[in-house]
């Protein structure tokens, strides 16, 4: 089976190939594959900055932060390597596979209908009852990431704005409540967004993860190899990824042409520049952090 749906997508002009994409049309009920489209420099770029965004997750950075013991860097590593090449492939044929077994399903592209190849597949060729499990998995993916993300939203606002500006000298109890009405704000918020009509799930993730990734990603990657940084160049950093992040996605992108590149890409490199330029201009960190950042690279 997997010989024959290889040897179907291979005659779908564009659809295995590297620099194209498939070309699908639907004409009087039936679909035909017009001429690969070549890819451009734009969207080929923006497909290589996604990695960046991993360099600014809040859910990746607290991995490493609560590891037990510096040694066990190198086996989560590999963990972590081994996990995302299973989990991407996996992805890759779950799209091939679905492209070759359902041509005529979910033709046009950025619709947001095309994730639910995997249910279709699922429902039509598993039995009702692991279909039932399969399905469910998915949903519990879904929650295990949305409480994560709640919960770090939810204790980052309230500790590091409310306890660390706000109200210094907050109890515990009151830092708790605070939290607690933040998490509910921001599920009502996350309520309101999943229920738009024309909101596409893959689109709002996409837009999380450029604004994640350019906000802490360049601070992350500067902090740890280059002594220089300082607050002042911290938040210049921020800020900049932050705002970029959102001007080019409303404003810039667009326009259209090379503006309409990955909104990840342009917002990463201005955070890094004002980080470098802010760090450069105002005073240097003290000897104290100067010298516990040779200790830790010169171990």
């Amino acid at each position: 089976m997997s010989g024959a749906v290889l040897e179907n997508s291979k005659e779908i002009p564009g659809f295995l190939l590297l620099f194209e994409k498939a070309n699908p049309s639907d004409v009087d009920g039936v679909v035909v594959f017009g001429e690969a489209q070549k890819m451009g420099f734009v969207p080929i770029l923006s497909g290589l900055v996604w990695g960046l965004g991993y360099f600014g997750m809040p859910q990746v950075l607290l991995r490493f932060m609560a590891i037990r013991n510096e040694k066990d860097l190198t086996l989560s590593r590999r963990v972590a390597t081994v996990w995302v090449v299973i989990s991407l492939t996996a992805a890759i044929l779950i799209g091939i596979i679905g492209r070759a077994l359902y041509p005529n399903a979910y033709l046009e592209y950025g619709s947001g209908h095309t994730e639910n190849i995997f249910i279709l597949m699922t429902t039509n060729i598993l039995p009702a009852l692991l279909a039932g499990l399969v399905c469910a998995g998915i949903l519990a993916a879904a929650i295990s990431s949305s409480d994560s993300y709640l919960l770090i939203s939810a204790s980052a606002i309230a500790e590091n704005v409310y306890h660390g500006v706000i109200k210094k000298k907050a109890t515990d109890k009151q830092v708790m409540f605070v939290t607690r009405i933040i998490l509910v704000v921001i599920m009502l918020f996350a309520m309101l967004v999943a229920t738009g009509g024309n909101q596409v799930i893959f689109s709002i993730v996409d837009f999380a993860w450029a604004g994640l990734g350019a906000t802490f990603g360049p601070l992350m990657i500067f902090s740890l190899f280059w002594k220089r940084t300082n607050i002042q160049g911290a938040i210049a950093g921020m800020i900049t990824g932050g705002v970029v992040a959102i001007v080019w996605n409303f404003f810039i992108a667009p326009l259209g042409g090379i503006f309409a590149v990955y909104e990840l890409a342009p917002a990463f490199l201005l955070s890094s520049i004002a980080i470098v330029v802010v760090s450069l201009l105002t005073p240097a960190p003290s000897k104290e952090i100067s010298d516990d950042f040779e200790f830790v690279t010169n171990k």
